[in-house]
């Protein structure tokens, strides 16, 4: 059973609600190489991390893990990628602020591409996250 289960999209909640499955303050949880759930703040707390929407709400632009320098094919980039091939969704996260998260629904991973961020003059790990339909 996918969690949250009684959640809705828009629902606000702590740290510790969101630790109960995201253990972990990185922006990546994967537990044994599979994809579990994931963080974003769409860079306005933490600018070196800056995800959108695509061409509409439904889709992400998710950035991988490793904040200087190009960014390696971790446990993290790994489990993110690899989940193109599995289909399987996650929950994702909106940190809002100090203790408010807000809950985004399940959203799968859809496609993956290692490329040169211009801005920061690195290489970065870039994934295409779909809300799923069944988080409306």
């Amino acid at each position: 059973m996918p969690f949250p289960d009684d959640r809705k999209i828009g629902d606000l909640l702590t740290w510790p609600e969101v630790y109960e499955i995201h253990k972990t303050r990185n922006g990546i949880y994967q537990k044994s190489g599979r994809l579990v759930s994931l963080l974003t703040d769409f860079g306005r707390i933490n600018p070196c991390y800056p995800d959108f929407h695509g061409e509409s709400d439904r889709v992400i632009h998710y950035t991988g893990s490793g904040r200087r320098g190009n960014q390696k094919l971790d446990a993290a980039n790994t489990a993110l990628a690899d989940a193109t091939a599995t289909g399987h969704s996650v929950p994702l996260f909106n940190k809002l602020g100090v203790n408010r998260w807000e809950y985004l629904g399940l959203w799968t991973v859809i496609d993956s591409g290692y490329v040169f961020d211009e801005s920061r003059d690195r290489m970065v790990w870039k994934f295409t996250l779909r809300l799923d339909s069944g988080s409306d």
